[in-house]
């Protein structure tokens, strides 16, 4: 694939998954902490599910190339470009500079640790639940 392709997969992800954060973010504007954590945690989901979903692709695509530029492809586009669009650490960052600027110095700490904690939690249910969907990739040993 050429580069011109591949970053116009990321920037073509990264657009829809930015205004998809937008949507979120206008739609719940007095509970953006609430919102911006929800959107992290479906990121980390999709993100986790994705990838663990689209891994491996050589040996369990029989060799086939087209199988794996496809999922090439989707890895940009859904993982690269939506995924990193639409999960928003930079605004968890600022979300936490204005909570200690208000006095609340413990609940920013509190987000952001459970941001994170909560976003692995969120990308190992997306990795458990692929990987029970995806075909064992073993030969049969009769």
């Amino acid at each position: 694939m050429s580069l011109p392709v591949a970053m116009g997969l990321v920037a073509l992800g990264g657009a829809v998954g930015s205004y998809a954060r937008a949507i979120v973010s206008f739609a719940f504007p007095e509970a953006a902490l609430t919102a911006t954590l929800a959107v992290n945690l479906v990121g980390a989901f999709v993100l986790g599910l994705l990838l663990t979903w689209l891994a491996g692709g050589g040996d369990r695509d029989g060799g086939n190339q087209v199988v794996g530029r496809r999922r090439h492809r989707a890895r940009l586009l859904v993982g690269t470009g939506f995924c990193g669009g639409f999960t928003t650490y930079s605004l968890i960052a600022l979300q936490a500079a204005e909570l200690v600027q208000v006095g609340d110095a413990p609940m920013a700490a509190l987000y952001c640790a459970g941001t994170l904690a909560l976003g692995a939690v969120a990308t190992m249910l997306g990795i458990v639940l692929a990987s029970r969907r995806r075909p064992d990739p073993s030969p049969a040993v009769s």
